[in-house]
This record gives structure tokens, C-alpha cells and sequence, in this order.
């Protein structure tokens, strides 16, 4: 049972009595770590400043340089677009300006088709009488 109160460490050392000369005793653990106590605190490392400065800057720059980017994108799409759609209306002119020529076209037909059948009318009735 004495073995399982003794902390770790000491009950580390203590198997290793052979080995090693010098044994810890649990007052002189409390003393050291009364010691450790009074020591002034360990500086922690703080992430750096730069490194936090840089990634920042890092990202700014791309988000600076994915935004011209992207810009451009659209400016380069509307142009286009822009581009397509007066391809389109000159193309509706076009098609317009076509379509009144077929409806003109077909009036003037349609005039000759009964024009036409009028004269072989008459003649018909011609031969006939």
C-alpha cells in the first residue's frame, strides 16, 4: 500500500535504487517544487507579429488582386455581352427589313395569281363562245 501513495516519479526512483546513488525524498520534492514556485514565470512564446502582419497583408493582397480579377471578368463579360446584343438588334433589322420584302413579295403574288386567272377566264370564254 506504501507504494501506491508515493507519487509517480518516486516510485520510479525507487525501483531504480540499484542504478541510481541518489534517491528524492518527498521533502525534497516539496522543497523544489517550493523553489519552481518562487522562480520568476516562463515567457510563453506569443505568435509573432510579423508573421500575423505578413499572412494579413498576404491575404489583402490576394483579396485586392482577386477583386481586380474578377472585375475585369465581369467588365470583359458585359463587353461582350454588350457586343452580342447590338450583333442581335442588326440582326432583327435585318430580319425585319427581309420579312417586309416577303410580305411585299407575296401581296404582289398573290395580285399576279388572280390577275393570271382572270385573263384565262376571258380567254377561256373566249374559245367557248
Amino acid at each position: 500500500m506504501a507504494g501506491k501513495l508515493i507519487p509517480p516519479v518516486l516510485n520510479k526512483r525507487a525501483a531504480n535504487n540499484n542504478k541510481d546513488p541518489i534517491q528524492t525524498t518527498p521533502q525534497e520534492m516539496e522543497c523544489t517544487s517550493a523553489d519552481q514556485d518562487r522562480s520568476p514565470p516562463k515567457k510563453k512564446k506569443t505568435p509573432s507579429k510579423p508573421s500575423m502582419l505578413k499572412s494579413a497583408d498576404l491575404f489583402e493582397v490576394t483579396a485586392a488582386g482577386t477583386s481586380r480579377e474578377v472585375s475585369k471578368l465581369f467588365s470583359e463579360f458585359a463587353e461582350v455581352l454588350s457586343e452580342r446584343a447590338a450583333a442581335d438588334a442588326s440582326q432583327m433589322k435585318e430580319l425585319d427589313v427581309l420579312l417586309a420584302e416577303a410580305q411585299n413579295l407575296e401581296s404582289y403574288l398573290k395580285e399576279k395569281k388572280i390577275h393570271l386567272k382572270q385573263t384565262l377566264a376571258l380567254i377561256s370564254d373566249k374559245l367557248q363562245g
